[in-house]
């Protein structure tokens, strides 16, 4: 039968209001999952996106939570009432460690109450002039108080106010004018060389392997030079500093003048400050014109350049054994398509004939080479491996710094008679290798040196060189060895 006019006006059943309940209670089910897979599909895909919270889980002890903290920019000695004293952590002529130097405006500022203990400014900082000959041009190079200021805490206070921003870790301050920046030599065997030496002060247990207890440094700045004008032409700088500390940031005189607009007292938490010219008025340069000796006043490990040298030629793919006796390898880095300094053409071929006697008498490996002919890592993958290294005085003498330092370890420089300068003889001797000079038929090692002299034929390419002479000189360092060993 139909329903009557009245039933459709029936309120509904309980079965009824059961089956809407159900319904819905699906509906908001189905609706929630569907939510929630989509955010879990979204976290999946975007696993940087984090839930906000108030705390932070130890993930090596998930049960101890770990409270936020706030950035430490800013040094404060509003409550303390005292500025914070700089600490000379180590010095020696332009090569200076310090903890809290402050600047303001683009002048440094040792805050100390006791000024006696700090050296002659002289021998920290210059005006970071070109440097040339002369007393009128050494006088430009001599620091005022718009370079260096040595304050007092009060005085400090009255000039900073409550505080300072801070540049924490490790920073490496070079205040050098580009002159000699721009130059493979001059940047890994004296600037950078002689910057990881002071550093390297700080940790005398430097083992063999390059392991240390340093930091890494921050930041590389260069208050007086362009971004431009720091790689050398064929681009090791950036390799030595990219390959030994790949984290480094680097800023120069456009960062600095910004910091310096901002009109803000910074405090560089610690600085390794080099200065060339400072460093020029010391007891070593004055030796050896090497700027980076004056830091070997410094306490240090035996092993202080392991920790740089194997970083370096790691990148090539050389891994070395320790000790001196595998196979000797010799490498003569030629000039001789270099258009300057170079060899009589008759005797560089008698030098290679009698290298190559050695080769096929006992064995020993033999590299005559044009290092700009060669790649960066052939470069390093040879120079790592190289016993006795030789060349006429060049930027390719330069390799000898990745050499490892063993008993056999030697360079030979070859100069125009009575000709003589310092720099691969005193590079070759801080790494505790032996040095041979050579005039023609005539040498000489330390202590037997001469003074530095560039007689006319020094940069041409007349040079002589005893070839039966070097190659005796070669066997003798090796053989020495060999009876040692036995």
């Amino acid at each position: 039968m139909g329903r009557t006019a009245s039933s459709l006006h029936a309120p509904p059943t309980a079965r009824e209001i059961a089956l809407l309940l159900t319904l819905l209670i699906f509906l908001l089910t189905t609706t929630s999952n569907l939510t929630n897979s989509q955010n879990s599909s979204q976290l999946t895909k975007y696993p940087f996106l984090r839930s906000p919270s108030t705390t932070h889980r130890n993930t090596t002890n998930p049960n101890v939570t770990i409270k936020p903290k706030k950035f430490e920019t800013a040094l404060s000695w509003k409550n303390s009432g005292k500025v914070p004293d700089t600490v000379i952590v180590a010095h020696a002529p332009g090569w200076t460690i310090l903890d809290r130097l402050y600047a303001l405006d683009g002048t440094l500022y040792i805050v100390t109450d006791d000024p006696a203990s700090v050296p002659d400014r002289r021998f920290i900082l210059s005006t970071a002039l070109k440097i040339a000959n002369g007393p009128i041009e050494a006088a430009k190079r001599v620091p005022t108080d718009k370079e260096l200021r040595i304050i007092s805490t009060a005085d400090a206070k009255t000039l900073f106010g409550s505080g300072a921003d801070v540049l924490d870790g490790v920073t490496w301050y070079a205040n050098d004018p580009n002159q000699f920046i721009t130059h493979y030599y001059h940047w890994s065997a004296e600037l950078f060389f002689g910057f990881w030496r002071t550093y390297s002060s700080l940790d005398p247990a430097i083992t063999e392997d390059g392991n240390t207890t340093l930091p890494t440094p921050r930041r590389l700045l260069f208050p007086h030079l362009d971004s431009d004008h720091w790689r050398d032409y064929a681009k090791m700088n950036q390799l030595v500093v990219r390959t030994s500390f790949p984290s480094i940031s680097m800023e120069f005189k456009d960062d600095w003048a910004d910091r310096i607009t901002m009109g803000r007292p910074i405090v560089f938490d610690r600085v390794v400050l080099a200065d060339r010219a400072a460093a020029i008025n010391g007891v070593s340069w004055q030796r050896t014109q090497r700027t980076a000796s004056e830091a070997f006043a410094l306490p240090g490990s035996a092993h202080w350049w392991s920790t740089i040298r194997n970083s370096v030629i790691g990148l090539s793919g050389l891994t070395t054994p320790r000790g001196g006796n595998t196979n000797p390898v010799i490498t003569y880095i030629s000039r001789q398509d270099w258009g300057r300094r170079m060899l009589i053409p008759e005797h560089h071929e008698k030098l290679v004939e009698e290298l190559y006697v050695l080769r096929d008498t006992y064995g020993y490996e033999v590299n005559v080479v044009s290092m700009d002919k060669l790649s960066r890592m052939e470069q390093l993958h040879l120079a790592g491996r190289t016993t006795i290294m030789m060349g006429v005085h060049g930027n390719g003498l330069t390799s000898l710094v990745w050499m490892k330092p063993t008993a056999r370890s030697t360079v030979m420089e070859f100069f125009y008679p009575e000709g003589f300068a310092h720099d691969y003889e005193w590079t070759t001797r801080s790494l505790g290798m032996v040095h041979y000079g050579f005039w023609g038929n005539r040498t000489f090692t330390s202590p037997e040196i001469p003074p530095v002299n560039y007689p006319e034929g020094f940069q041409g390419n007349e040079i002589p060189i005893d070839g039966t002479l070097v190659a005796r000189i070669c066997l003798e360092r090796l053989s020495l060895v060999d009876e040692a060993d036995d």
